[in-house]
């Protein structure tokens, strides 16, 4: 019996030092799984906080911007006007564009335009005429109030200055984008024109996309009319200008 005893002493002692290291490893797992769960809820509020702020910043960008712009328009004591009515415009003139085409002969003193390419081949493909598909021209245009030319040292009321191309091979079409520059008493800075120039209709309209000086960030529509076409090196439009956005 005690030889029993003596032997199942070691044994008994083994397993309880056997169990007391399992309790010590499931106490060490508890608490780093605890130190993980910590961690994990520390890095969500921090994900969590960063969203927050990513979000405010760009809110406070956004009015940050949107005060810049309303700032600009409001610096020089400028109101903004709508129109809300295509038969009431915030403002409107008729002005006449005079374009006079460089012959390549004789009238270099006059000519206010120039061809800078040549018509393409295509251009007399569907019409033997010729649609002048393809050619592009610059022009430094006077604009007038009346429909005359200005006489010798009169000044315009603006000048346009651009360029149109033409761009249908089957019929004479050009595609128009210029300023008008004006510099006078009455008034100052740009409007900025653009659109397609639809030769066979009676009106056609060109969009006016921005102007400075007096016509700071207009918007509108100019209706353009053919008002007389001498030969291939003259030509007169009609300008009826409407602006529905104006800073006044």
């Amino acid at each position: 019996m005690q030889a029993d005893r003596l032997i199942a002493c070691p044994h008994a002692r083994s397993s309880s030092h056997h169990n007391s290291n399992i309790h010590d490893s499931a106490l060490q797992l508890s608490l780093v799984s605890k130190r993980l769960r910590s961690r994990a809820a520390l890095l969500d509020n921090n994900m969590q906080g960063l969203a927050v702020t990513a979000s405010s910043s760009r809110i406070v960008l956004a009015m940050f911007l949107l005060g810049l712009a309303a700032g600009a328009a409001a610096a020089d004591g400028r109101r903004r006007l709508v129109s809300s009515s295509p038969d009431e415009p915030c403002k409107k003139m008729t002005l006449y564009y005079h374009d006079i085409l460089y012959n390549g002969v004789n009238n270099t003193a006059n000519a206010t335009s120039a061809a800078a390419t040549k018509p393409t081949a295509l251009s007399t493909v569907l019409n033997p005429n010729g649609t002048y598909f393809g050619m592009l021209v610059v022009f430094d245009d006077p604009i007038t109030e009346g429909r005359a030319l200005p006489v010798a040292g009169e000044e315009p009321a603006a000048r346009a200055q651009g360029f149109y191309f033409y761009n249908k091979k089957e019929t004479v079409s050009a595609w128009f984008a210029f300023s008008l520059v004006f510099n006078s008493t009455a008034s100052k800075g740009t409007l900025n024109l653009m659109g397609a120039d639809l030769m066979d209709e009676k009106t056609r309209d060109f969009s006016v996309v921005g102007g400075t000086g007096d016509f700071f960030m207009a918007r509108g529509v100019a209706t353009i009319r053919t008002d007389v076409i001498e030969g291939f090196y003259y030509f007169r439009l009609q300008m009826d200008i409407k602006l529905y956005e104006c800073y006044v």
